[in-house]
């Protein structure tokens, strides 16, 4: 199963107790069908000290979220997009957004 969204991409939460708000994905999970995105889905961990964590206590931290909760935000027309593809001429294959049909890649 392959993700269409990649690491650094900006993507907007479409459900949940955070539905609106936008991050930057931070890493990608594709077994799981999750996503890790910056300042979203924070959880408490109680932590002993340790060397990470000298000070120990309650730790604030993102938690992955799943694909189906998120849509990416287009660079260039800065709306939730879906996404599909494109061959170029030399034979490598390109995001394209649906609304703008602009190439996501860089």
């Amino acid at each position: 199963m392959s993700l269409d969204i990649k690491k650094n991409d900006t993507v907007k939460v479409i459900s949940g107790d955070e539905r609106g708000k936008k991050g930057r994905v931070l890493s990608i999970y594709p077994k799981e069908y999750k996503l890790l995105v910056e300042k979203l889905n924070i959880i408490k961990r109680h932590m002993k000290p340790s060397k990470k964590y000298t000070q120990g206590g309650i730790i604030e931290k993102e938690s992955p979220i799943c694909r189906s909760r998120v849509i990416l935000l287009c660079p260039k027309c800065d709306k939730p997009t879906m996404i599909g593809c494109r061959v170029l001429d030399d034979g490598t294959k390109m995001r394209v957004c649906k609304n703008c049909k602009e190439i996501i890649d860089r």
